[in-house]
């Protein structure tokens, strides 16, 4: 019977990604006969690119193919659907890939990739044997991969709403010193309050200040000595 899954793996904030990322790698392997080995990426399609392997001689597999843009991770990232190899020794696709994974003594590997939400990960399983993986879409290590992805778009989910939640407690704690600042400069200029706040977001901009701290500056002085620039600014 295959080995239950992590629960580290179903928990959606703790886990850092490099974590979850080795806890699928080595997971794979012992679910899956055969497997002498495995690596894992994710990507939202920005420069970085993540990665754990389970041994150190299998990060040159992985680097070479998102060095050169070739091999079974990449095609697997482009095309959505598995990508391997049942004897890279008869396979003449990827040679920088092929060559070093057979001087490793690599002879097949199936790549599988998983795409939700704007993220792919993928899941590499190498075998020193030619023909080590059948079909596996239908095994655990295609359970294993759903179930990070799932987890890793939670965690994305999770931390998008904390910072949504650290952005609105900021505008409500400094919402009332903006109040008070564009009060003075309707004073000054004789304008309405949304001119007096494009004022303050002008001000903002040319001195590369946070709206914050020009209001609070602003309601520190009530305004004196700054009559002319704020008339300058409301032209």
């Amino acid at each position: 019977m295959a080995p239950l899954p992590d629960p580290d793996l179903l928990r959606p904030e703790t886990a850092l990604p490099g974590r979850r990322l080795s806890e699928l790698s080595e997971q794979a392997v012992r679910c899956t006969p055969g497997c002498c080995g495995a690596g894992t990426t994710v990507t939202d399609g920005g420069d970085e690119h993540p990665t754990t392997v389970t041994h150190p001689d299998l990060a040159g597999l992985v680097a070479v193919q998102l060095r050169t843009g070739e091999g079974p991770i990449p095609a697997a990232e482009e095309r959505g659907t598995p990508v391997g190899s049942q004897d890279l020794l008869r396979d003449e696709r990827w040679p920088a890939y092929r060559a070093l994974a057979l001087d490793s003594g690599v002879r097949s590997s199936v790549t599988l990739p998983f795409q939700r939400a704007g993220l792919t990960v993928t899941l590499t399983l190498f075998g020193f044997r030619p023909g080590s993986f059948g079909d596996a879409r239908h095994g655990p290590a295609q359970a294993l991969g759903d179930l990070a992805t799932a987890s890793f778009v939670r965690d994305r989910h999770y931390r998008a709403a904390l910072t949504e939640l650290d952005q609105m407690g900021t505008a409500l704690r400094t919402r009332p010193v903006v109040d008070q600042a564009c009060g003075i400069v309707m004073h000054v200029l004789g304008c309405e309050a949304d001119a007096a706040f494009s004022v303050l977001r002008r001000i903002s901009q040319t001195t590369n200040r946070k709206l914050a701290d020009v209001a609070a500056a602003l309601v520190e002085t009530k305004g004196r000595g700054l009559e002319r620039e704020l008339v300058s600014l409301a032209r």
